[in-house]
């Protein structure tokens, strides 16, 4: 396993927060969207982890976001572990979310993939991809581990047609 990179919490917050608003502005945008609701500060869904609403002609899907800067390397981050050391399960790994968007901040590149056919496909592959973890201070001198497997985008592309891209 490697240890890749350490993260500031609140350079994480930053990508997180520019993802979800990017996702939300283009999701209004859309010509059959009905509402698209944040509930990223609601406990209940928090617990669930998912992110948003959105409500189409067709219906309604609960979303996860995870926002990454790192599209260069060709690969998704999927987290197995928010907190390797309190056994804490990655929101990859225990989201209630129909879709999973995979969101590039840069170049504003978001994957759509269907949760449950994703996490089947991945869990049948888990130990083929890389795992490795990120650290992140929490102040103080502490900090947490999340780990994580390193998918390659092209490989889950051919396994899974259903996976939409689109450039924001």
């Amino acid at each position: 396993m490697s240890k890749n990179r350490t993260y500031s919490m609140s350079e994480g917050m930053a990508v997180a927060k520019q993802a979800s608003n990017d996702i939300e502005e283009w999701l209004c945008k859309l010509n059959n969207t009905v509402s698209v609701e944040n509930v990223e500060k609601i406990p209940e869904y928090q617990e669930r982890d998912i992110d948003l609403i959105w409500k189409t002609e067709k219906g309604k899907y609960l979303v996860e976001i995870k926002g990454d800067r790192w599209h260069q390397t060709g690969n998704f981050f999927f987290e197995t572990y928010s907190n390797k050391d309190k056994g804490t399960p990655g929101c990859f790994i225990y989201s209630e979310a129909n879709l999973f968007f995979y969101y590039f901040v840069k170049p504003k590149t978001l994957y759509i993939l269907p949760m449950e056919k994703t996490r089947q496909w991945f869990g049948k592959r888990i130990e083929q991809f890389k795992e490795c973890e990120t650290t992140t201070p929490v102040g103080k001198g502490r900090f947490y581990t999340t780990v994580g497997r390193l998918v390659p985008i092209k490989r889950i592309l051919k396994g899974i047609s259903e996976i939409k891209i689109y450039s924001l």
